[in-house]
């Protein structure tokens, strides 16, 4: 289905469980990130870890398109549960996603002029993440993820739930959708729970960040095995 597949994590932990799937293996250094190329079984791959923050992961998207020439971007790591219902260690695919910190009118009045401040997934993608769904060892869960330049308290919390309803809040993932949108780049985002309404906290995240990092990745491998054969 896809020549060419770009995996960005935010951080090394979560890109660190998808280097020993990438054979054979080369580094290539541009706009200080490093980009790691291979093969995942038959697909062509180029990981790389963009740094935290919206403008980081832009960056690392744009190389992954214009230098690499990727026909598809993957992100994997782990993110935030804000839906109450959301359990440590659920993975949340994304649907649809939105930044809870830009105003509503900035992406419909001006560039790229969508109908709402949402971006989605690609259906292709989408369908095949929920076809290794049925089979994955832990949970899978399908919805809204929310993206902005903060770690989020209890009081962002109840703002972003009352106005986006998302499962998860991370601080890339709509920045990554936003250049795949413009550059017609198909997307997903594959994100594991380290911290929720009840398991709060930067103490939460990063006691649970490399468990949740490995579940990801997990998952997004698995999709990109049933990839290997559409």
């Amino acid at each position: 289905m896809k020549e060419k597949i770009g995996i960005l994590c935010a951080s090394d932990t979560e890109l660190m469980p998808f280097l020993n799937s990438i054979h054979p293996h080369q580094t290539i250094k541009k706009a200080m990130l490093e980009f790691h190329i291979g093969r995942i079984g038959k697909i062509d791959a180029i990981m790389v870890y963009s740094g935290v923050c919206k403008v980081n992961a832009a960056i690392a998207s744009q190389l992954l398109i214009d230098f690499f020439h990727v026909d598809a971007i993957i992100n994997a790591g782990v993110a935030g549960g804000i839906d109450s219902n959301i359990q440590l260690f659920d993975t949340i695919i994304s649907e649809r996603m939105v930044y809870h910190d830009v105003s509503d009118d900035i992406l419909t009045e001006y560039h790229p002029w969508l109908e709402s401040n949402y971006f989605f997934a690609d259906p292709a993608l989408l369908a095949i993440a929920r076809e290794y769904s049925s089979t994955a060892m832990y949970p899978v869960l399908f919805g809204t993820m929310a993206t902005g330049e903060q770690f989020i308290d209890d009081e962002n919390r109840d703002k972003i739930n009352q106005k986006y309803a998302p499962l998860s809040v991370d601080m890339e993932t709509t920045s990554i959708a936003h250049v795949c949108h413009v550059n017609r780049i198909p997307f997903l985002s594959v994100r594991t729970i380290t911290d929720t309404s009840t398991h709060k906290g930067m103490e939460n995240f990063e006691k649970n960040c490399e468990v949740a990092s490995e579940i990801s990745a997990g998952i997004a491998l698995g999709i990109l095995s049933l990839l290997e054969g559409k």
